[in-house]
C-alpha cells in the first residue's frame, strides 16, 4: 500500500483527484453510453412501444445498483476510513460482509421480481399490451437471470476503488459497457428473430455483466497481496460495528438510487396518460440527460476513498481541498452539458428517435427542461458523497431523500395539474435547485464544526 499511501497523503490534491476520478468518470460515461446504446439500437425498430418497454424496465434494472450501493458505497466508506486508521483487519471483515450481504439481498430481489413480474411491470407504467409483452422478456433476462452478476460486479468496482485502484475498477465498468454495445446489435438483429429486439438487448446486458464480473475476480486474484479483500464468511464480519457502519452510509446511498427509480417510475406512470409518444420522448430525454450526472457520479465515487481516508487520519485541510476541487470540476462539466443540451436538443434526441414524430418533439422539449437542473444536482450530489465518505449517514440520508422523493414526487402531481404533461418534467430541475440550497447549508455548518485538523495534523497550517 506504499504507493497508494503516497497518493492518499502526499500527492498534490489536483493530481490525486485526477488520478482517482478520471478513470471513474470515464467508466461512468461509458456506462451511460451503453445504457444509451440499448435505446439507440431499440430505436432502430422505429417502434415507440419497443422503446417504451425498455424505458419502463429501467427502474427495475437500476434497483440492482441500489443494492450494490448499499454494500458498495457503505463498504468502501468504512474501508477507506479503516485504512486511514491503519486497521487492516477491519478492512478484510468489511469486504466480506459487503460481498455476502450483496449476494443475499440480490437473490431475494430477483426472486421477488420473478414471482410478481406482471404486477411489477404494471406498476412501472407498462400497461399497453405491446409494451407489457416486451418488458416481460427484457426483465426476465436482464433482472432475474442477470441480476446477481450485475449487482456483484458493481460492488467489486466500489471495493477495488476504495483501495485507490480506480483504473482497474473503471476498466471493469468500461469492459461491460463496450461489450454491451458490441453484443446489442448481434443479439437484436442477427441471432434473434424480428420482434424480439428487447429480449436481445437484455441478453447483451446480462452477458456483458457476467464477463465484467469475471474480470473483477481476476483482478482481485492478481492484486491479492495489495487488495485486502476477503470473501470468507466468518462471524467476525459482524463485529466492530461493521454492519451498522456500512448501513449508516450505505442505506442513504441505496435509498438515493431507489428513490430515483421510484421517481422515474412515477414519472413514467403519469406520462402514460399523455400516450406512448410522450413516454418514449421522456425516456430518451432522461438517458441523454444522464451524461451530465455521469461526470459528478464518477468524480464523487473516485474521490470518496480520498476524502474518507484524510477525514479519518485527521488531515481535514487536505480533505477540504479535495471536496472543493472535485466539486468545482463537477459543476463546470455539468454546466457544459447543460449548454450542449439547450443548444443541440433536436440533434441529441434525433440520434435515438429516427422518425419525425410526436415522440421526437416531446423528447426535445423534455431534454431542455431536465438539463437545467444539472449544475444544481452536481453540487448536491457532491455534498451527499462527502457526507457518505465521512460516515455522516443522517445528513446524506436527508439530502438523498430530498433530491429524489420528498420534493420531486409531490411536485410532479402539483405541476401536472398546473402545466399538463410538461409540468411532470419541470418537477426534476426545481427539486434539484431546492436540494442544492439545503446541501450547501448543511455542508457549511459541518465544515465550520469539523473542518479543523486532528491528531498529528492538528498543529499544521
Amino acid at each position: 500500500m506504499t504507493v497508494k499511501k503516497d497518493l492518499f497523503e502526499k500527492k498534490s490534491v489536483l493530481s490525486a483527484v485526477i488520478t482517482l476520478a478520471l478513470p471513474s468518470v470515464m467508466g461512468q460515461i461509458i456506462l451511460v453510453i451503453y445504457n444509451m446504446a440499448d435505446t439507440l439500437f431499440v430505436g432502430l425498430t422505429k417502434s415507440d412501444a419497443m422503446i417504451t418497454s425498455v424505458t419502463v424496465c429501467l427502474p427495475a434494472f437500476m434497483f440492482l445498483s441500489a443494492i450494490s450501493n448499499l454494500f458498495g458505497v457503505g463498504g468502501s466508506s468504512v474501508i477507506s476510513r479503516a485504512m486511514g486508521q491503519k486497521n487492516e483487519e477491519k478492512v478484510r471483515r468489511t469486504s466480506a460482509f459487503a460481498i455476502w450481504g450483496c449476494i443475499a439481498i440480490s437473490l431475494l430481489y430477483t426472486l421477488f421480481t420473478l414471482l410478481f413480474m406482471d404486477q411489477f411491470i404494471y406498476m412501472l407504467g407498462g400497461d399497453a399490451p405491446d409494451v407489457h409483452k416486451n418488458a416481460i422478456e427484457y426483465m426476465l433476462v436482464a433482472v432475474v437471470l442477470g441480476g446477481i452478476p450485475t449487482a456483484i460486479n458493481t460492488l467489486f468496482s466500489h471495493l477495488i476503488r476504495a483501495f485507490g485502484y480506480s483504473v482497474q475498477a473503471s476498466i471493469g465498468i468500461a469492459l461491460g459497457g463496450v461489450l454491451n454495445i458490441g453484443l446489442d446489435p448481434l443479439f437484436m438483429f442477427v441471432i434473434l428473430p424480428p420482434g424480439q429486439e428487447a429480449k436481445g438487448a437484455a441478453i447483451a446486458t446480462a452477458l456483458s455483466n457476467v464477463i465484467a464480473l469475471i474480470y473483477y475476480i481476476i483482478v482481485i486474484l492478481i492484486y491479492r497481496d495489495r487488495l485486502t479483500i476477503s470473501a470468507k464468511p466468518k462471524k467476525e464480519m459482524f463485529g466492530e460495528n461493521i454492519p451498522r457502519e456500512v448501513f449508516i452510509v450505505g442505506i442513504p446511498a441505496c435509498l438515493m438510487t431507489l428513490c430515483e427509480n421510484v421517481s422515474y417510475a412515477i414519472l413514467d406512470n403519469l406520462m402514460a396518460a399523455a400516450g406512448i409518444a410522450a413516454q418514449a420522448g421522456v425516456g430518451v430525454a432522461k438517458k441523454v440527460n444522464m451524461l451530465a450526472h455521469s461526470f459528478v457520479r464518477g468524480m464523487a465515487q473516485g474521490v470518496l476513498p480520498l476524502i474518507g481516508y484524510n477525514y479519518a487520519s485527521g488531515n481535514r485541510k487536505r480533505m477540504k481541498s479535495v471536496i472543493f476541487t472535485s466539486g468545482a470540476i463537477s459543476i463546470a462539466l455539468a454546466l457544459l452539458c447543460m449548454t450542449a443540451c439547450l443548444l443541440f436538443s433536436p440533434q441529441l434526441i434525433g440520434i435515438f428517435i429516427k422518425t419525425e414524430s410526436d415522440s421526437l418533439l416531446y423528447g426535445e422539449a423534455f431534454l431542455k427542461i431536465l438539463c437545467i437542473g444539472a449544475p444544481f444536482s452536481s453540487a448536491a450530489y457532491t455534498v451527499i458523497s462527502f457526507f457518505q465518505a465521512t460516515g455522516r449517514g443522517g445528513k446524506s440520508l436527508i439530502l438523498a431523500l430530498l433530491r429524489k422523493g420528498i420534493l420531486d414526487i409531490p411536485l410532479m402531481f402539483i405541476l401536472n395539474i398546473a402545466i399538463p404533461t410538461y409540468g411532470i418534467v419541470w418537477a426534476t430541475p426545481i427539486a434539484d435547485i431546492l436540494c442544492c440550497v439545503i446541501a450547501v447549508i448543511l455542508f457549511v455548518i459541518f465544515i465550520n464544526k469539523h473542518g479543523q485538523n486532528k491528531g498529528k495534523y492538528k498543529n499544521r497550517a
